[in-house]
């Protein structure tokens, strides 16, 4: 299907919907570029609720809680550039490949959502047209300016995880996630270790793959930038205090680490 040329009809974002893209301080002059794919738990107005209640919808399986408050502090802290994406991830998730099942999901955890049960391609189109493909395309222009403008370029995607998951505690404050790029992810996993108050996970809860990430795999791997992911417990940074601590210790700690990779030649 040509999503150029998709019916009208199935037309998503009306005129009372806000642009899916959210841009900080985009002309930050730190190496650093920051993504944040689940910032957000907007719905477009033409989804009404998506047949899910209210208490659900401010729970994780909408957002990433908290990560907005450390991702726009951490992007002025650090003077970088922060793109994020403001639609709820149960519209679709901006970090799923489109076409995997967890794109437009039809039951997240133990809750259903009703409204996006035999949707049409028509509808499946509009929501990558209109959603992941702008923010998608926004992460890619930025860096093929970055590059073209021989600026060092360091990707760095943030998220937040839930401090309990199918009953079972865990244990990390913070992690460091990847694939097949171990530079970035090492030396944060040194850094983080060093911190003497941080349970720090390596690849835990989750681990970066080709399958289940679209971020770091595209816009990270493929483009041969120096990468990570970060997962910060959400009980953490619920409230803005704790968006601040956070922010303020890794803007100390990617200080550091700025250093470190100009010392290897690598921005």
């Amino acid at each position: 299907m040509d999503l150029n040329t998709a019916d009208a009809t199935d037309q998503l974002l009306g005129a009372g919907d806000i642009p899916p893209v959210h841009e900080v301080n985009a002309d930050g002059a730190s190496p650093f570029l920051l993504t944040s794919d689940h910032y957000g738990r907007i719905l477009p107005h033409a989804l009404g609720d998506l047949g899910v209640a209210e208490s659900e919808l401010t729970r994780h399986i909408a957002w990433d809680i908290g990560i907005a408050g450390v991702a726009e502090r951490l992007a002025k802290m650090l003077d970088a550039h922060l793109i994020a994406q403001r639609y709820s991830r149960l519209v679709i998730d901006c970090n799923r490949s489109p076409g995997v099942a967890s794109s437009i999901p039809v039951i997240s955890e133990a809750t259903a959502i009703p409204r996006n049960e035999g949707i049409t391609e028509g509808e499946r189109a509009a929501r990558r047209r209109e959603i992941f493909e702008p923010y998608h395309r926004r992460i890619d222009a930025v860096i093929d300016r970055r590059l073209h403008d021989t600026r060092p370029t360091v990707l760095v995607s943030l998220h937040s995880f839930t401090p309990v998951y199918a009953g079972v505690a865990r244990p990390w404050h913070i992690a460091a996630l990847y694939n097949r790029d171990t530079v970035l992810p090492q030396l944060l996993l040194k850094h983080l270790r060093a911190e003497a108050d941080l349970v720090v996970g390596d690849n835990e809860p989750y681990a970066v793959s080709d399958l289940s990430d679209y971020t770091i795999p595209v816009h990270g791997e493929a483009r041969g930038l120096v990468n990570t992911g970060i997962e910060i417990r959400q009980d953490l940074i619920t409230d803005q205090s704790g968006q601040q601590q956070w922010a303020e210790r890794l803007a100390r700690i990617f200080a550091e680490i700025e250093l470190e990779l100009q010392a290897e030649l690598l921005v």
